[in-house]
């Protein structure tokens, strides 16, 4: 089901595959026992009913990166903002939970800089969450063989998120690290030119002045904070729904959806904050030289609390979008499934 993975490829051939249709109705070297073949008008229905459903998708991913990154953007701030006295000589931290983030972002930058890094996380988006949420279920089934009947081990489904989840962040890392960078942008002291005019050139200038490798930038910890997260969004979300599927008066709709992916995407936060914490400070400030010793500096210097900066916001946009996604999965596996 490698639905929202293929969504451009499909939406941009669709028309193509549409023209080859209607030449096939209308060309009249065609057989008729070819034009008028059962085979040909399932695959037009089923072709339309398709595409349909990736636009919905496509859309529902692009509103949804939409409404939540200004939450992101709080969120990168929080995690790269280090203990008060260690950045600057001021006693109070620039940056104050999620509403103070929020407010001071756009009084001082403008409200358009809650949007910085739209364009990478839209990539990012329809790289990393096309490919963990269309290869989760096929690589579920392998584990399990295609012949298995009845519920699916709790560790299997674990295994399998993991494993979607780190292949989908490597392929998927550089759209991350520009993201992040964009975000950080409002971090540089005042006087101090911008790195980047936008998505296109900051790839471009990380390209020339760094090189092809900086791109994946931070690897280790977002292999890590991608699989454990979408271990645990995916996992818990499958968890959770048959848990509430068993409680009297629950039905498979959009109550359970909608409390399943709250679920999901409160322990996914919970569980992936310090490693995303870790993740957003490699990519974001350049003076950490490993994993490792960020992880050790921030542990030492600020305590076991600050992998947990960011987690309102963090929350707050991990269970936004979870419900919308979620909400939209299973109605497209509805759709699918006739």
């Amino acid at each position: 089901m490698l639905l929202l993975s293929f969504s451009f490829l499909i939406t941009l051939t669709q028309p193509f595959l549409l023209l080859l249709l209607t030449s096939v109705n209308n060309v009249r070297s065609v057989p008729d026992f070819v034009r008028s073949s059962l085979l040909v008008q399932r695959f037009r229905r089923v072709f339309r009913r398709v595409t349909l459903l990736i636009n919905k998708c496509l859309y529902d991913n692009i509103l949804s990166q939409f409404c939540t990154i200004p939450l992101d953007t709080a969120k990168v701030r929080l995690q790269l903002q280090k203990k008060v006295g260690i950045d600057d000589g001021v006693g109070l931290p620039k940056y104050k939970g999620l509403l103070g983030t929020v407010k001071t972002i756009a009084r001082e930058e403008g409200i358009s800089a809650l949007w910085k890094g739209i364009v990478p996380g839209l990539h990012r988006q329809c790289l990393y969450g096309g490919l963990r949420i269309g290869l989760y279920d096929p690589v579920k089934t392998f584990l399990v063989g295609s012949a298995f009947v009845g519920e699916v081990p709790l560790y299997h489904m674990i295994l399998a998120a993991l494993l979607t989840g780190a292949l989908a962040i490597t392929i998927a890392n550089p759209t991350d690290l520009v993201k992040v960078r964009l975000q950080a942008e409002g971090q540089l002291p005042t006087g101090v030119p911008k790195r980047y005019s936008g998505a296109i050139d900051a790839y471009l200038t990380i390209l020339r002045q760094e090189g092809i490798g900086a791109l994946w930038t931070g690897l280790g910890a977002n292999i890590a904070r991608n699989a454990i997260i979408n271990a645990a969004e995916l996992a818990s979300y499958d968890k959770v729904k048959r848990t509430i599927l068993k409680i009297p008066g629950f039905m498979d709709n959009v109550y359970t959806h909608l409390l399943a992916g709250l679920g999901a995407g409160l322990f996914a936060v919970f569980i992936g904050s310090p490693v995303d914490v870790v993740k957003s400070r490699m990519m974001g400030d350049s003076t950490y030289k490993s994993t490792f010793e960020c992880f050790l500096k921030t542990l030492l210097n600020e305590g076991f609390l600050a992998f947990y900066k960011g987690f309102l916001p963090n929350f707050s946009r991990v269970g936004a979008w979870n419900v919308i996604m979620f909400l939209t999965l299973e109605q497209a596996k509805r759709v699918i499934r006739g």
